[in-house]
């Protein structure tokens, strides 16, 4: 007896076919090119969710650094005092506290200056 695996392979088409949705041309109508595509962009989309954490500690540093240059300070002095100071916040909320409350910024950049 053979097995026949029409459903499966509908479903397995359709699936790919709904994910190639709203591709340029052929790659969202072709189930090869379509194929292809979504490989391709699933292998993007893996590798993105992982650069995206560096990139945002790269803009973190860059906010802190600017702020703290404009306090009279470079990054990695502003960094170092504030461990000194025993201050213990991460870059995220630094960088926020920069951008959004300068002047208590300032404030922390004269603690890390302090030591």
């Amino acid at each position: 007896m053979r097995i026949k695996r029409a459903v499966n392979a509908v479903k397995k088409r359709r699936k790919i076919m709904r994910l190639a949705k709203g591709y340029w041309g052929s790659k969202s109508r072709s189930y090869r090119v379509a194929r292809q595509a979504v490989m391709k962009s699933q292998m993007y989309a893996f590798i993105s969710r992982r650069l995206k954490k560096r990139d945002f500690r790269k803009l973190w540093i860059t906010r802190i650094n600017a702020a703290a240059r404009i306090n009279g300070l470079s990054y990695s002095r502003f960094m170092h005092g504030l461990k000194l100071a025993g201050i213990d916040l991460n870059r995220k909320m630094l960088a926020e506290i920069a951008v959004s409350d300068p002047a208590s910024f300032a404030n922390l950049a004269l603690k890390a200056k302090g030591n």
